[in-house]
This record gives C-alpha cells, sequence and structure tokens, in this order.
C-alpha cells in the first residue's frame, strides 16, 4: 500500500526523477571520455559527406537535413548500451527497481540525462554542420527546432529497446534491430520540415507531428521501459 501512495505522490515523482538525472549525469562526467567519442562520431559521419559530394551548393542543401538526421540517429543508438547495461550488471538496476522510490520516474530520469549528454549536444552543433552544407538560415532554424523535438523522441524510445535486450547474447545488434523501425517516423519527419522549408512549403505541420510524438513518448516510453526492466530483472 505504501509503494502504491508513493508512486502516485507528485512530490515522490519528482525527488526521484530529480535523483536518477543528476545520478547520471554525475556519472556521465566521470566517462566523459565516452560521450566524446558519440560526438566525435556525429561529428565524423554529418562532415565526411560534404567531401565525397560535387561541390554543387543546391546538392548539399537538399542532402543536409537527411545525413544529419542520420547522424543524430546513429549516435543516440551508440550510447543507448550504456543506458541500464552497467547498472544491469553490477546489480545497482535491481536494487533500484525494487526501492519504494517510482520506477518510471527514475528510468525518465536516466532517459533525461541520456537525451542531456547524447541529444542536446547534437542539437547545439547541427547549426554549425549544416553550414557546411550550404544550408541557408531558414533551414537551420527549422532543423534546430526538428532536432530539439526529435532527439528526446530517439532517447526515450531507445530507453525501451534498451530495457528489452537487457542481459540478451548480441544485445548491441538485437537492440539496434528493435530500435531502427521505431526511429523511421522521427526521422522522415525530422528531415520533411526542413524539405518542406526548402520547397517553400513550411515545415510547421513536420514539427507539429514531432511534438505529438514527443508528448505520446513522454507519457508512454516511461511505463513501457519500467515494464520491460522488471521483465529483465525477473
Amino acid at each position: 500500500m505504501t509503494d502504491e501512495v508513493t508512486a502516485r505522490d507528485p512530490q515522490a515523482i519528482g525527488a526521484a526523477l530529480r535523483w536518477a538525472l543528476a545520478r547520471d549525469l554525475a556519472i556521465a562526467v566521470r566517462t566523459r571520455g565516452e560521450l566524446g567519442v558519440e560526438l566525435l562520431f556525429f561529428v565524423l559521419v554529418a562532415s565526411l559527406f560534404p567531401l565525397t559530394l560535387a561541390p554543387d551548393p543546391a546538392l548539399l542543401r537538399t542532402l543536409a537535413p537527411g545525413v544529419l538526421w542520420v547522424a543524430a540517429l546513429l549516435a543516440s543508438l551508440l550510447a543507448l548500451p550504456r543506458l541500464f547495461a552497467a547498472d544491469f550488471a553490477s546489480g545497482t538496476l535491481a536494487a533500484i527497481a525494487l526501492s519504494p522510490r517510482p520506477l518510471a520516474a527514475l528510468v525518465s530520469g536516466k532517459m533525461a540525462a541520456h537525451w542531456l549528454t547524447t541529444g542536446l549536444p547534437v542539437v547545439v552543433l547541427a547549426p554549425l554542420i549544416a553550414l557546411a552544407y550550404r544550408a541557408e538560415a531558414a533551414d537551420i532554424a527549422v532543423l534546430v527546432a526538428g532536432l530539439a523535438l526529435g532527439t528526446p523522441i530517439l532517447s526515450m524510445l531507445g530507453a525501451i529497446g534498451a530495457a528489452l535486450t537487457l542481459g540478451a547474447r548480441g544485445g548491441g545488434g538485437l537492440l539496434a534491430l528493435l530500435v531502427l523501425p521505431l526511429y523511421v517516423p522521427v526521422l522522415i519527419f525530422g528531415a520533411g520540415a526542413v524539405g518542406a522549408v526548402q520547397a517553400g512549403l513550411g515545415g510547421a505541420p513536420h514539427l507539429a507531428l514531432l511534438a505529438a510524438g514527443l508528448l505520446a513518448a513522454a507519457v508512454g516510453a516511461p511505463l513501457a521501459t519500467s515494464a520491460a526492466v522488471r521483465i529483465a530483472l525477473e
């Protein structure tokens, strides 16, 4: 009865979310070398494409949104295994699940930390890389807005996949197979928003769909992830 009341207490939910967020951010700071590798991966993937193409500004501008979104997707995927794996191997995840704190709030904090350390730097770096593609100011503004809405969805959907593959052999490959199909709509709407601006149609409908997806993921992903974590621990 006490656990059920705690799970419905807004203060307990907020405290659990803040605790998990602060803990995972502290761990990320201690292992900042891994974060550097992930960001370097994003920069290299996005920066190498212009070197392989003809120096045609129109072509580069057209390809920019798709390339940057794919690079952001891969960078997010690269960081997913560390979301739960270390805690699962050490037994910390089992202790967290058995604590009186709401598990959905705890995994929400871990998702937020994943986005702050992986998605947010991508949002910040994307405008600089977009300049190499001769992107215009309107393109960059919509690209940043789309990434700001879409990268949290990548983190939340990825957390579901990371929880489902806990303890599985070949977990990295299985995780990619589970998560990549879920990422496709985000990729389509995110890149499509910039493409619509380039075509003179406006990117608002695509951004609205990303915002709706973000709200749906914010509600459903913590519940699905916490259920997957409990299944993995059984």
